[in-house]
């Protein structure tokens, strides 16, 4: 079965997990607590002239470090207010003023990092909503194509980006349409809600005119005016609104394909996209088009119209569409993914199993976590 995955973020009221400081963080924040048990130790033992108690304001600051839980720095700072009269006592011949000071200074830095956590908890509750949100969406919009189309296999999958990363706007389909079996592979420029609504009008577009366009070409055109539709209406409303001025600069880089149910030739049109690979005899070949066009929602500006080309697609050949977030995955040296020297050592199998290696060694170059969401398409030709 076709399959999409993508990371897991928890629902919007289920409790957070404290999140794992790096390596060197926690050991700042080890030192930090020794060097406060040192100065506590060194006032018991030393002159009673003479106090280090306002040093106990940096326990709630070290306490808030790493949590989502107020009551963590609470608990701390309320600790450290409580050794403030011990010190006192320690140290009689210090002004009742200062230690005072240090109480009050105490107080005032615990509420501080617990209003701090509260607040930071608060964001993160209402990231993790938005995410949550905009992944519900994605998963909606982007249905897992059947196995078998139209004497094609094909196998998909959707790999989300690191948990920090925002949501993107990766895009596929695939249709059985009178005129053939049509795929798109496309992503939106930009992040969050505004780039999954934009891939939702593609979505929509390509699923009604791929069904009654027979020219591929006009398809892309069609996506086009859409997605120029959707920038004029959100420049209309971001005149005094910077967010959805970005959002409105907003453009696709798409590829389709349209796959004749008989004969050798395929055809596509390159907007803007990565070319597609064409995998034959263990031979890997880039579909590249000697003049790209725009990407969507950007025709308009360049001029000309949408072509598209032919190609050779046999019984037996492999098709692979995929976006950035697939070449542009670093390994632990910054180098990009080879996609077209891994892609040439895969084994010649059913595109689901060609996409579970794909995959598996992508993320094994990426150490596990990706800076860019990414789609992988995969379509065999049976007969």
């Amino acid at each position: 079965m076709v399959v999409a995955t993508m990371t897991h973020h928890p629902a919007p009221n289920a409790p957070f997990e404290t999140p794992r400081l790096p390596r060197h963080a926690r050991l700042l924040v080890v030192a930090g607590y020794a060097l406060l048990v040192s100065a506590i130790v060194l006032d018991l033992a030393a002159d009673p002239q003479w106090t280090l108690s306002p040093v106990l304001a940096t326990a709630p600051v070290l306490a808030s470090i790493g949590t989502l839980r107020a009551r963590v720095p609470l608990a701390v700072g309320l600790c450290a207010l409580a050794l403030v009269p011990l010190l006192a006592l320690a140290d009689p011949g210090v002004p009742l003023v200062d230690h005072l000071t240090s109480g009050f200074t105490v107080l005032a830095i615990t509420s501080i990092s617990t209003a701090n956590v509260v607040l930071v908890a608060t964001r993160e509750r209402e990231l993790v909503q938005s995410r949550s949100v905009a992944e519900a969406a994605q998963r909606a919009l982007l249905r897992p194509p059947p196995e078998r189309l139209d004497g094609l296999r094909t196998a998909v999958r959707y790999l989300a980006a690191a948990a920090d990363a925002r949501v993107g706007g990766d895009l596929y389909e695939a249709l059985v349409t009178p005129f053939g079996t049509r795929l798109l592979v496309g992503d939106v420029r930009g992040k969050g809600l505004a780039a999954v609504e934009t891939a939702a009008d593609v979505l929509g577009t390509f699923r009604e005119a791929a069904q009654v366009e027979p020219d591929l070409a006009a398809v892309a055109a069609r996506l086009d005016a859409a997605v120029r539709r959707r920038r004029g209406r959100r420049k209309g409303r971001s005149a005094e609104n910077t967010v959805e001025a970005e959002t409105a600069e907003e453009f696709v880089t798409a590829v389709l394909v349209g796959v004749p149910p008989s004969g050798d030739v395929a055809e596509l049109v390159d907007c803007g996209h990565l070319p597609p690979l064409l995998v034959r005899a263990g031979r890997v070949t880039e579909l590249e088009s000697p003049d790209p066009d725009p990407p969507l929602a950007l025709l308009e500006l360049a001029g000309g119209t949408y072509r598209r080309r032919s190609f050779t697609f046999r019984a037996g050949d492999v098709l692979l569409l995929c976006t950035d977030g697939v070449t542009e995955a670093r390994d632990a040296a910054g180098r990009f993914y080879p996609l077209w020297e891994r892609l040439a050592r895969m084994p010649e199998e059913a595109p689901d199993v060609l996409l579970d290696c794909l995959v598996t060694d992508l993320l094994a170059y990426a150490r596990g976590g990706l800076s860019d969401d990414a789609a992988l398409l995969a379509v065999r030709r049976e007969r």
